[in-house]
C-alpha cells in the first residue's frame, strides 16, 4: 500500500515548477490530489492527465476563486488530509521607493492572504492527523534588494504556520514550512540574470541548483506519516546554500 493511500490533498499552484513536482510526488505516493492553476491551462491539463489529479482554475488573489477552490476540493477528495500552500507570485521586484499600493495589494493577496485563508479553511475541515505545509523561500533569511514584498509576504506566511501548529497540535495536525533555496524553475530564471544563476552553485554545499523534485521530496516527507513528530518548523531545503 502506498504511504498516502486514502489521503486527500489540495496543492495550490500545481501546473509548473515546484508545484507540479509536488503534485507528481503526492499522487505517486497514493494521495488523491486537487490542484489549482491561474493561467497555464495547457500545462495544468497535462499534469492532470499524467497524474490523475484534478485541476481547478483559480486566481488566489480573488477570494471568490479561493472559496470555489475549497468547495471543489471538499467535493472531490475522500477527505482533506493534506494542504500544500505552494502558489506564489514574485511580481513587483523593485526598490522600496518604487513599490506601489497596487503592487503591495497584489503580492500580499496571493502570497499572504490566500495562505491565511487556506490554513483557516484547512483548520475547519481537515481530518485529525492531517498535514499543512507552506512553501516559502530562503529569501526570508537572506533578503535581497528589490524583494521587499516577496520577503515580507512570505515571512508572514511562515508565522501563520507557527501559530497554527500550536492551535492544531491537539488534533495531531502538523504545520510546517519548507523554505526552498535556488531551485531551477521558470520563476527563478525570470527573476535572476543568467550570470547570477551560474555563480550560485559555487555557494551551495551540494554544488548545483535545486530541482523541483528536491523540494517535492521534502514536502512529501512532511505530508507523510513519518513526520508526525515535526511541527512548527521551517526546513531549509537549499542544498546547503545557507549552513
Amino acid at each position: 500500500m502506498s504511504v498516502l493511500s486514502g489521503k486527500g490533498a489540495l496543492v495550490t499552484g500545481g501546473s509548473r515548477g515546484i508545484g507540479k513536482a509536488i503534485v507528481e510526488r503526492l499522487t505517486g505516493d497514493g494521495a488523491e490530489v486537487v490542484f489549482c492553476y491561474q493561467h497555464a491551462e495547457d500545462a495544468a491539463r497535462q499534469v492532470a492527465k499524467e497524474t490523475g489529479a484534478h485541476a481547478v482554475q483559480a486566481d488566489l488573489g480573488d477570494e471568490r476563486d479561493l472559496a470555489r477552490l475549497f468547495a471543489e476540493a471538499e467535493a472531490r477528495l475522500p477527505g482533506v488530509d493534506i494542504l500544500v500552500n505552494n502558489a506564489a507570485t514574485a511580481e513587483a521586484q523593485k526598490p522600496i521607493t518604487e513599490v506601489t499600493a497596487e503592487d503591495y495589494a497584489r503580492v500580499f493577496a496571493v502570497n499572504t492572504r490566500a495562505v491565511f485563508l487556506a490554513v483557516q479553511w484547512a483548520a475547519r475541515v481537515m481530518r485529525d492527523d492531517g498535514r499543512i505545509v507552506t512553501v516559502s523561500t530562503l529569501n526570508t533569511q537572506i533578503p535581497a534588494p528589490g524583494l521587499t514584498l516577496y520577503c515580507g509576504s512570505k515571512a508572514a506566511a511562515e508565522q501563520f504556520a507557527k501559530v497554527a501548529a500550536r492551535e492544531l497540535g491537539g488534533r495531531g495536525i502538523t504545520v510546517n514550512v519548507v523554505s526552498s533555496g535556488a531551485t531551477d524553475t521558470d520563476m527563478l530564471r525570470g527573476a535572476n540574470p543568467p550570470e547570477a544563476l551560474e555563480r550560485t552553485p559555487a555557494f551551495t554545499a551540494l554544488q548545483r541548483l535545486g530541482r523541483p523534485d528536491d523540494i517535492a521530496a521534502v514536502v512529501a516527507f512532511l505530508a507523510g506519516p513519518d513526520s508526525r513528530w515535526i511541527t512548527g518548523q521551517n526546513l531549509l531545503a537549499s542544498g546547503g546554500l545557507m549552513i
